[in-house]
């Protein structure tokens, strides 16, 4: 299967929108229950976004559990996610269809 730089690229700017979108409304979560620890919030945000990039090529399904741990480890509560963004539009689900291989043993 080969792999075309455009949709590659395309899939990237998909992803990394749904990560800022995501980071975002963290952000926005989180500094309204703790508005006293806005510049920590932050940090944390940013950290675990770098972690989520290094550890998964689809770091915005990884990104709110590593947010809702680090904030753990705080001592703080972490916030219900709410948050459940459709990734793969159908415009961006027919640019990516998924094709389903036989393994062969």
């Amino acid at each position: 299967m080969e792999s075309n730089p455009s949709n590659t690229a395309d899939f990237l700017l998909a992803v990394s929108a749904a990560l800022t979108r995501l980071k975002r409304e963290f952000q926005r979560d989180y500094e309204q229950a703790y508005p006293a620890l806005r510049e920590i919030i932050h940090l944390v945000l940013d950290e675990e976004e770098t972690k989520a990039w290094d550890l998964s090529s689809f770091p915005h399904l990884i990104f709110p559990d590593l947010v809702q741990a680090h904030i753990a480890t705080l001592n703080l509560r972490p916030l219900p996610t709410h948050h459940h963004h459709d990734v793969t539009p159908a415009r961006e689900a027919a640019e990516f269809p998924i094709y389903h291989e036989p393994a062969f043993a």
